[in-house]
């Protein structure tokens, strides 16, 4: 708990610097663009018409509101990938500040996960827009949407201390993320439906993290229900795992970044 504290009092401290890094990532995001911030509306609907054209005729041909099932999963992945990818650099890219001032380094995990978090925001705000053009039925448990994207948030803070730590000491796990992310888009039921699979498989789905908050996005958004307790637990279960681990990786390394940087 005092070493808890103690992070606390330092993020507190550093806050100054951390809104400056918030301002700083974003406005790098869209630097020398016309377009600017619309890219973060415009991007993952241009994903996913070109996404929805390609795969309607294969998958969605006999589904109702398929282009929203289309937009949940692209909605959720497109988050993941674009806070992971950020937060993987997230050290390297700021080493000349810790190398020389002593800052809790995972502020600048933390200032790129607020940069993706607001164009993840401005995304879903279409999301809603669109859900409504397509007649989704909608009710008060869609206010339950905040879990997912609560446990998305933290999942993808912990994913970042992980990457982050293993990018200073591997820069290989650049390319072999690139890989795996590309694996996981295709395990992560985003443009087909599981139920064409057998009660196994779909239940090995779930060992998939990603799967799970896109399934909790489809239940709320398509079924109109709220999840079961135990699918709640399940979701919670990866949170805690990955940002332990990833909070063990930075506490056991922390002092060992300045040699390899």
């Amino acid at each position: 708990m005092s070493q808890i504290r103690d992070s606390i009092d330092r993020f507190q401290k550093n806050t100054f610097l951390f809104e400056e890094l918030v301002k700083r990532d974003f406005k790098q995001k869209y630097k020398r663009t016309v377009l600017g911030m619309a890219w973060s509306i415009l991007s993952p609907l241009l994903n996913l018409l070109v996404m929805s054209l390609v795969f309607t005729q294969f998958f969605g041909r006999n589904m109702e509101h398929y282009t929203t099932y289309l937009f949940c999963g692209n909605l959720v992945f497109s988050y993941f990938r674009e806070s992971t990818n950020s937060g993987m650099n997230a050290l390297m890219a700021n080493s000349s500040i810790f190398s020389k001032v002593n800052v809790p380094k995972y502020m600048f995990l933390l200032s790129k996960n607020i940069s993706s978090l607001i164009n993840f925001g401005l995304t879903l705000c279409v999301f809603f827009v669109f859900a409504l053009i397509d007649h989704v039925p909608f009710g008060p448990h869609f206010l339950m949407l905040i879990y997912p994207v609560c446990c998305l948030v933290l999942f993808n803070i912990g994913m970042g201390l992980i990457l982050s730590a293993l990018f200073v000491f591997f820069r290989d796990i650049t390319y072999l993320y690139d890989i795996f992310t590309m694996l996981l888009m295709y395990m992560s039921a985003i443009f087909y439906t599981v139920e064409s699979f057998g009660p196994t498989v779909q239940k090995l789905f779930l060992l998939n993290p990603v799967y799970c908050y896109i399934r909790y996005f489809r239940i709320i958004t398509l079924e109109g229900r709220i999840p079961s307790l135990s699918y709640h637990l399940l979701c919670a279960f990866y949170v805690v795992l990955i940002v332990g681990i990833g909070g063990l990786i930075y506490r056991k390394y922390n002092h060992k970044f300045l040699y390899y940087v």
